[in-house]
């Protein structure tokens, strides 16, 4: 084997005084108690591309190209990657990184990692795609590595930064099961997993040889409280130190506490409606009737001018203020305003229920139809009061809505199977219109490895033709104007309705500081000790 292979160590580590104002956390001494809103479905990092697991992913993982808090490229296992060739992709390795089991970092785990991708069964959601550009990967020595491409691949660094890497040879026969156990969940990360109670809590210890800067806590309780009372509550007494998703019920009551800080940016996330592509036009849709309940013969969501009218029926602006209370914007695209390849000149989606009602109409529609709409209840926030908002609305044009919300390990299954009619989701974006154009809007295929996450089964030819030529072309600014193009397609066609893009929120005693990231993530390396700056 080209690994050595050592005995991992751990060094004591002394229990320090940490200097909080709070008597809770001096008792905890260099423990961090977290609350999230969201359970982690999975310790294995290519299982399901979900930002909870992510998040968690790489607190005992590393990526080659790592994400700042704005979501910019940044060196992680890898230093440096330049394009040597038009085909061809090469990165320098970082030395002296050992796995948590002492296992030397070196290119063949890269190998292995980007050959696993594709390959793990059952997957709700495949990392599939970060592989597919990739025809051969040459080890040139330990520490260096070319990808090869079919074709020039501009997205290749940004693709990586989804990737988390593993081991070659613990990981050679790693089962998700295996991962899920903690047993597997080796990585080269800040942390080290003691223990996981799938969607209850995970406990980690710092990994004290770590590469990177060492993570401030010894010790972190990651705990799931999906229930929003509850976790606001056990931030109040004590129970937790630190909450994502914070309840916008709470923003002012916590804002107004001085025993507490926020941390807050401008997320990635766009909540939206997934519609149901999937069924022909004359074919039923399983959640769509007449308004006897009696089966259509045909599925309407196939027509643009009733996707167009759902779309228009919903008031964005009453969403953020009343739901939201402030902590988002209203959306008419995936990005927000600033990133790459944002449409600036898209116009805004005007609230006309008049409007709405005479393109139902026109369409066949003149009375509506009934429409069942399927959302999680504790994944986003406010997901379930989203969808019963929008379901008032949609039965004021005619389009009477029942509102079906259920946990999110339900929810994702069925929608990954395309059962629905019309369904709430969210999907936390990189800073770059290929992300979702491959993922949420691309026809499904595994061969190209697009439509991860297409639960509607959108499919447009024409769009999938002009973003497949986007993926290859290297002139940066020619490759923006071509996804805003194909971004505008999307809009015009109303591929999903979207609603909002978040504002992500974290709430923690005041004795922490927490850098707050665009992509959402909620990981343990990213808060300190308000003193240590």
């Amino acid at each position: 084997m080209r690994k050595s292979i050592r005995a991992a160590t751990m060094a004591a580590t002394s229990v320090y005084a940490l200097g909080f104002g709070l008597p809770a956390l001096a008792q905890q001494g260099p423990t961090l108690n977290m609350g999230v809103g969201s359970p982690v479905t999975s310790l294995d990092p290519h299982y399901h591309q979900l930002s909870p697991n992510n998040a968690v992913s790489d607190m005992i993982f590393d990526r080659l190209v790592q994400t700042d808090a704005a979501a910019r490229n940044q060196p992680g296992l890898a230093t440096e990657w330049r394009p040597v060739g038009p085909t061809t992709w090469e990165f320098k390795l970082r030395q002296g990184v050992t796995f948590h089991n002492g296992s030397a970092f070196t290119a063949e785990d890269v190998v292995f990692t980007m050959q696993r991708l594709p390959n793990v069964p059952n997957s709700p959601s495949s990392y599939a795609a970060y592989a597919r550009p990739i025809v051969r990967m040459e080890v040139v020595d330990p520490l260096t590595i070319r990808f090869h491409t079919a074709s020039p691949y501009p997205l290749l660094p940004l693709d990586l930064t989804n990737v988390r890497i593993l081991d070659a040879q613990t990981h050679a026969n790693a089962t998700t099961e295996g991962f899920n156990s903690g047993q597997l969940a080796i990585g080269t990360g800040p942390f080290r997993v003691l223990s996981h109670r799938s969607g209850d809590r995970i406990e980690f210890e710092r990994n004290d040889n770590y590469w990177g800067e060492a993570p401030a806590f010894q010790r972190v309780n990651f705990r799931m409280i999906t229930n929003d009372a509850t976790r606001t509550a056990s931030l109040l007494s004590g129970d937790v130190d630190f909450i994502d998703q914070v309840p916008t019920t709470d923003l002012a009551r916590l804002r107004n506490d001085n025993r507490f800080a926020l941390s807050e940016t401008v997320g990635l996330r766009l909540v939206f409606l997934g519609l149901d592509h999937l069924r022909a036009a004359n074919e039923n849709s399983p959640f769509i009737t007449d308004n006897e309940g009696r089966p259509l013969g045909r599925n309407p969501l196939k027509d643009v001018r009733v996707r167009r009218a759902l779309s228009m029926a919903i008031d964005r602006q009453a969403i953020v203020d009343r739901i939201m209370e402030g902590a988002a914007t209203p959306a008419n695209q995936f990005l927000p305003r600033g990133t790459f390849s944002h449409v600036a000149d898209l116009p805004q989606i005007t609230y006309d229920p008049e409007g709405a009602r005479r393109l139902l109409a026109e369409a066949g529609y003149p009375n509506g139809f009934r429409i069942q709409l399927n959302s999680p209840n504790d994944r986003y926030i406010n997901d379930a009061r989203i969808a019963q908002a929008v379901g008032q609305m949609w039965t004021r044009i005619g389009v009477r809505t029942a509102v079906e919300a259920q946990t999110w390990a339900t929810f994702v299954g069925r929608a990954a199977r395309a059962e629905f009619s019309a369904h709430l989701i969210g999907w936390g974006s990189n800073p770059d219109g290929s992300h979702p154009m491959r993922n949420i809007i691309g026809t499904v295929s595994s061969e190209r490895g697009w439509g991860a996450s297409n639960r509607g089964r959108y499919s447009n030819p024409e769009l999938d033709a002009k973003l497949a030529a986007s993926l290859v072309e290297l002139d940066e600014a020619k490759r923006e104007q071509m996804l805003i193009e194909i971004q505008r397609m999307a809009a015009e066609d109303v591929a999903v309705i979207p609603l909002h893009i978040q504002t992500n929120i974290w709430a923690m005693r005041r004795t922490l500081q927490h850098s707050a990231r665009a992509d959402e993530l909620t990981r343990a390396q990213d808060v300190r000790p308000a003193t240590m700056r």
